[in-house]
């Protein structure tokens, strides 16, 4: 069977059982922080496990997209060398809310399997749990299999919980489950209970049926749930290894195409050597495609930074099959070719997709091989320290897990991990240390307050009367207050809290910012008038109005900047984050490539074009999945509730958005698009100004045109040509000076040679100079080769405080005698704290302790005779 139709006899035969075929959820979850990645089909049904929530169906049959990297389920290290395991997967299952359970989910399964799928009964054996303190053997469904199939008897093994007591995660729904497994031995007379037991390999996994009856919470406690439901999960493609005869998942017709475009970009035949790096490629490009085309990106934080560990290892597992240029993205077409009849997504991205994964690949690619030249020098050493492994993350991007894969590969230990750890913290104490004051808008809050405050009224009033519901005080005359209700917007979807006043009787606190904190919204500030005690009673709160005003300019304009770039980019453009404060606003979103300078200017004028036409921007309420359908863009990652607020721009723009606009248009004044610039891979930043602040800075750049024309004597339509004349009598000065400082540098070489040591028959000179700069100590390099004419030498120099080296070798001793001027400086830098490198013939080096610099000139002859050997 071909793997598209062993996927939809699975959805069909439980359609067939009354079951509804759901559409998968993303492998990107947009609704529960506590995931980077869904890891198993149950996900998208936690809260109707829990009892939080209900379908209009009480069964269901999918196929889901399922993401195993990080946390209690993470596959990375087995996958390429198993033949099972994978990143990203495909897991058919089917499940039952409350209705059927042990007998009807074990009764179907070996239904499927054995007389639709055609597995040899004598072939298979079942699981279930054997209990443990908390939880009791589940004999019930032992019962069932030999009760309910022609299951061959003793063909049932009772395993610990390790095994079969199913857990999504730490906390959660959980229950014991009754795995199918499939023997896969020539010699059926071998098969053995102890196989199970032993994991000895003999016997794979191919369905897992899980009784989901209870709750862990957080103290690691069992809570019954109001219902019992089934889940099972099959490895869709483990099931296609299985039915289409094929000794790894690998070999079937769901990666074949991806190896076989592999082998016809790289060349090589998969197989032998090339089977692993051909394997781990496949799975990896499948990983990043889906999670990407459901809006994650690679960065150095949370989900981003595992997607951009999965591609760095692909990235060094295409070095082995000899790739030093992007090769990876050329696979994300094959993909969608494969699999997206099933998950369009895939080919609606495809571009976006493999227009990042290209940018991920260059990046990467320019410090892999030098990582490389690195890890080969640390394992030398015959170990890797965590010293060692946090310089390769540091400074070469190598995530701390593919260190640990080459390390093993070339059976090198890897000791004091601690290390590591400790320089990680450490470098994460600093940026959470620059960056305290934006994390501390509810410091002094602590639990949240009983219900009854807070009710927002802020969308049609700045000012109101209110009631202080709590108050609390701290140093520097500090307060946080909430409120019965208020107009003040706490900070959200990008949006800056509101900044005011409240004033009460005997004090005025003048409220910097607002939060949302203790299930309310906390107004955090400074007492300028009173005392802490009288923070009590009825209040008038007033919001800044110009600030306000100004912040719903730049909110608004935000939503015509993310349209305009949709239309001017593509409909791939998406919101990655945003910041409207009263003063400014800035808008990240996902592209491939910088904007290009007529695009930037078409964007700028397509929102001026909305802001002149002053079109009607109202809000309404809606259900989520009604505005989703309406077209109504949304920000990746943002949890919304069944019921949402919707902005419509009038015909221009659709948003889900809970945050204060003006009523029309012409209120933003003028839209000023300062900047745009990449932030990671796919991630752009653009940056503007709006209303009085666009034309402050309309005035400022006037008053530098005239500012400029005052000095160059020059009218702002000559400027241009002034300033180009300018920098080319620059270039023209600077080229004199740089002939200058050669013929200097050359009178200066002829000394150098002076003192030359003979080593193996190779001419040495090894000096200490007065260079001004690396320019002028390069320029002495030069002339010190070229007076040689057969030799090396290395010239030193302190440079304002700093140590640097330049080694030189002639051309015939490149040829005749394998000397390397990259290897002799690198050598040199060693002795004085630095490191370095270049070409055969020429490279340079840095070194942090001056004091060494004499000590490591010494050495050069040392280091030339063990070069030479």
């Amino acid at each position: 069977m071909k793997s598209r139709e062993i996927r939809e006899a699975f959805l069909r035969f439980f359609e067939g059982k009354d079951h509804v075929r759901v559409p998968s959820a993303p492998v990107v979850p947009q609704d529960d922080p506590t995931l980077y990645f869904t890891n198993a089909g149950m996900n998208q049904f936690k809260d109707v496990f829990l009892g939080l929530g209900r379908r209009d169906y009480t069964r269901a049959v999918d196929t889901q997209k399922v993401m195993r990297v990080s946390g209690k389920h993470n596959d990375l290290d087995e996958v390429g060398y198993s033949p099972w395991h994978h990143t990203f997967f495909e897991m058919l299952g089917n499940w039952s809310f409350g209705d059927y359970f042990k007998k009807e989910a074990i009764e179907w399964g070996w239904e499927l399997i054995t007389e639709h799928f055609g597995l040899e009964k004598e072939r298979l054996w079942a699981t279930v749990f054997v209990g443990d303190d908390a939880v009791e053997a589940d004999a019930e469904a032992e019962a069932f299999w030999y009760e309910c199939t022609d299951l061959l008897p003793g063909r049932v093994v009772c395993l610990p919980a390790k095994e079969n007591f199913w857990e999504m995660g730490a906390t959660g729904p959980c229950g014991p489950c009754s795995e199918i497994h499939y023997y896969l031995g020539d010699d059926l007379a071998a098969q053995d209970r102890r196989m199970l037991v032993d994991d000895t390999g003999d016997l794979v996994e191919i369905w897992n049926l899980v009784f989901i009856q209870y709750n862990r919470d957080e103290t690691g406690a069992l809570q019954p749930l109001p219902e019992k439901h089934v889940d099972t999960g099959m490895g869709f493609e483990r099931i296609c290894s299985l039915l289409q005869g094929a000794e790894s998942n690998y070999e079937t017709d769901v990666f074949q195409p991806l190896i076989g475009r592999i082998a016809e970009l790289t060349g090589k035949e998969y197989g032998g050597e090339h089977r692993v790096p051909m394997q781990v490629i496949a799975d990896h490009v499948r990983a990043l495609s889906f999670t990407m085309a459901d809006g994650a990106m690679p960065s150095n934080e949370g989900r981003g930074y595992v997607l951009r560990r999965i591609l760095r290892r692909a990235a060094r597992y295409a070095r082995q099959l000899d790739q030093h240029d992007p090769v990876i993205h050329q696979l994300v077409g094959t993909l969608g070719e494969t699999m997206g009849h099933v998950f369009p997504e895939i080919v609606a991205r495809q571009d976006h997709i493999a227009r990042v994964i290209h940018s991920e690949e260059e990046n990467f690619g320019r410090t892999l091989d030098r990582g490389l030249d690195i890890f080969a020098r640390f394992a030398a050493k015959g170990q890797i320290t965590g010293g060692d492994a946090f310089q390769l993350y540091d400074t070469y991007g190598f995530p701390l897990d593919l260190t640990e894969l080459m390390a093993r590969e070339q059976e090198i230990p890897l000791v004091e991990r601690e290390q590591f750890d400790h320089a990680l913290e450490s470098q994460r104490q600093r940026a959470r240390q620059a960056t305290r004051a934006q994390f501390s808008a509810a410091e002094g809050v602590g639990d949240a307050l009983e219900e009854g405050h807070s009710l927002f009224v802020g969308y049609d009033e700045v000012e109101t009367d209110a009631q202080v519901v709590h108050a609390e005080g701290g140093e520097d005359s500090r307060v946080w207050l909430v409120l019965d209700r208020t107009p003040f917007y706490a900070e959200a979807g990008g949006q800056v809290g509101d900044r005011g006043w409240v004033e009460g009787n005997g004090f005025v606190v003048e409220v910097e910012d607002a939060q949302k904190a203790r299930g309310g919204i906390v107004h955090r500030g400074r007492l300028v008038e009173g005392e802490t005690g009288a923070l009590t009673g009825a209040v008038v709160a007033r919001v800044d109005r110009q600030a306000r005003m100004d912040a719903e300019r730049n909110h608004t304009a935000t939503h015509l900047l993310h349209e305009s770039l949709r239309r001017t980019l593509g409909d791939h453009v998406g919101q990655m984050g945003s910041l409207v404060a009263p003063d400014r606003l800035r808008f990240d979103f996902s592209h491939f490539a910088a904007v290009e300078p007529e695009q930037l200017r078409e964007i700028e004028e397509r929102v001026n074009e909305q802001i002149r036409a002053d079109l009607e921007v109202s809000a309404f309420q809606e259900e989520l999945e009604k505005a989703k359908a309406m077209g109504a863009q949304a920000l990746f990652g943002e949890k919304y509730e069944d019921q949402v607020r919707v902005v419509r721009i009038g015909d221009f723009s659709l948003e889900l958005c809970g945050g204060t606009h003006v009523r029309s248009t012409g209120e933003i004044g003028a839209f000023d698009l300062l900047s745009e610039s990449g932030i990671a891979a796919g991630v752009r930043r653009s940056e503007a100004l709006t209303g009085e602040g666009a034309e402050r800075a309309a005035r400022q750049r006037r008053q530098v045109l005239v500012d400029l024309g005052t000095r160059l004597n020059a009218g702002p339509e000559e400027i241009a040509d002034k300033i180009e004349a300018l920098l080319g009598r620059n270039r023209q000065l600077e080229r004199t000076l740089d002939e200058l400082r050669r013929r200097v540098a050359a009178l200066e070489t002829s000394d150098l040679s002076n003192g030359a040591r003979e080593v193996e028959g190779v001419t040495v000179v090894a000096r200490r100079t007065e260079a001004e700069d690396v320019p002028n100590l390069r320029a002495m390099a030069d002339g010190l080769r070229e007076s040689l004419g057969s030799g090396v030498g290395v010239l030193g120099a302190d440079i304002g405080g700093k140590v640097s080296f330049i080694a030189v070798v002639t051309d015939d001793l490149i040829k005749s005698r394998g000397l390397k001027a990259g290897d002799i400086v690198r050598g040199v830098a060693q002795l004085a704290g630095g490191s370095g490198g270049g070409k055969p013939h020429l490279a340079q080096a840095g070194g942090r302790d001056p004091g060494k610099l004499d000590e490591a000139l010494e050495q050069v002859a040392h280091i030339v005779e063990q070069q030479l050997k």
